[in-house]
């Protein structure tokens, strides 16, 4: 499905251009007494995740460049100008669940055509002062990830939670951190990534200022609680920042990393991750619905114990930020919406009260010139068309914020939603006036 239309909200939207500091003049991002800084980009910041961005750039199978472009254009003008984005997934296509075009298929075997995808999506964002935070693994199975890896190193088939369920899977995937051919197979796909030239511009990488920072994976966890494991995801996240930097030392590097509740409810164990010199700032990721904060059917009785729980998460992580002068950025979070529906058009009040509350934490921030730097809701789903039979992504059907093994619009913030949109605009605006 093809999509390429002018929206109401461009006629009313304002293009926000965000000030920042002028410490320094490169257009990289950097880190400074625990801000962003750079000539032309904010201090804080609201942006989303776009993890389909490469293959929407793509010209194969999944590609669709004039949606892209619209998509851009949309959050360019809704004032967020950060997108979270998958390098690209690992593994054959054809998985249930796995996102599919796949980049990797086989270790150091690529699809060209969405690493040039990947290539046309950062031109198209540095066109428009746009910055992307590109992840290379996974501990989920939806890109491959660890499991992937695991499989290439002949410690048996990759396991699918919808299949076998999350604890068989989880503990299969815990083998990773301590698996070393695995970890080497990775470790090459960073080299091959990192040091790669754009097709389109002819820049490496590492000189392309539409990379906002190199993140190790999404949700990168342990999954063990044993000494000798932990120890081993301690030295693998390092590892891996250590390496992205010596081959690019121009842009930060994040983990990707949920906080706390991603590294076994063990806060020391996160705090050891991220006093590592090569990662730059903390992320930290916050689900409500999955973390049992709400249900099915207590998303607004509930929601007061959500954003309670929400406050404190946060203000748990910006106190050891503080400790190491690094910032926050809470780099995913979603809200069902309303009575558990999934559809285009269904109410968003619940959703809507939440992502505010949120976004008004980044404002006082930026007030405040505070920790909590940024912030990237999951997901944009925009100008994505429904299914009408599947529930599941299925190959054909659009792209949106949701990966394959959710329900297609569970999280996903369509272009249509024009309440939950007047609340970005709110944000981004309160933002842009706070840092002139």
């Amino acid at each position: 499905m093809k999509h390429l239309r002018i929206l109401p909200i461009l006629a009313l939207a304002v293009i926000v251009f965000f000030g920042c500091s002028q410490v320094q003049t490169s257009s990289f991002v950097q880190v400074k007494d625990g801000k962003f800084v750079c000539k032309d980009y904010p201090s804080h910041y609201v942006g989303t995740n776009f993890w389909y961005g490469a293959i929407l750039g793509s010209e194969g199978v999944g590609g669709d460049r004039e949606r892209l472009a619209a998509e851009l254009d949309t959050l360019k003008a809704l004032g967020m100008t950060n997108l979270r984005v998958l390098v690209g997934g690992d593994g054959p296509d054809g998985i249930p669940t796995r996102v599919s075009p796949t980049l990797q298929k086989e270790p150091g075997v690529y699809n060209d055509t969405i690493f040039r995808g990947l290539d046309y999506l950062l031109a198209e964002m540095g066109k428009r002062n746009m910055k992307a935070v590109l992840y290379i693994n996974n501990s989920w199975e939806w890109s491959g990830g660890y499991g992937m890896y695991l499989e290439w190193a002949g410690a048996g088939k990759s396991l699918i939670p919808a299949e076998v369920g999350y604890t068989a899977f989880m503990e299969s995937v815990s083998h990773f951190v301590t698996n070393e051919k695995a970890k080497e197979l990775f470790y090459n796909h960073v080299k091959h990534v990192v040091s790669r030239t754009n097709t389109v511009t002819g820049k490496p990488y590492k000189d392309d200022p539409a990379i906002f920072s190199w993140q190790i994976g999404n949700e990168p966890r342990c999954f063990r609680y044993d000494q000798e494991g932990q120890d081993a995801f301690v030295d693998f996240m390092w590892t891996t920042a250590s390496l992205i930097k010596s081959i690019d030392p121009n842009h930060m590097v994040s983990s990707g990393s949920e906080g706390e509740w991603g590294c076994e409810n063990n806060m020391d164990l996160y705090e050891r991750i991220h006093s590592c010199p090569d990662i730059d700032y903390l992320n930290i990721h916050i689900w409500p619905y999955n973390w049992s904060w709400v249900r099915e059917n207590t998303l607004q009785t509930n929601l007061p114990t959500a954003i309670k729980n929400t406050d404190k998460y946060i203000d748990d992580h910006i106190a050891l930020a503080a400790k190491y002068g690094k910032p926050v950025v809470l780099e995913e979070f979603g809200f069902p919406r309303d009575d558990f529906q999934f559809k285009q058009g269904s109410p968003t009040t619940a959703r809507d009260t939440y992502y505010r509350h949120v976004f008004g934490r980044i404002v006082e921030s930026a007030k405040e010139g505070g920790l909590f730097a940024g912030l990237n809701f999951w997901g944009w789903g925009g100008l994505a068309g429904q299914s009408d039979v599947n529930l599941y992504w299925q190959p054909g059907d659009d792209y949106c914020g949701d990966p394959a093994q959710e329900q297609q619009g569970l999280n996903s913030v369509y272009a249509c939603d024009e309440s939950t949109i007047t609340v970005i605009k709110e944000a981004t605006t309160a933002i842009n006036e706070t840092l002139k």
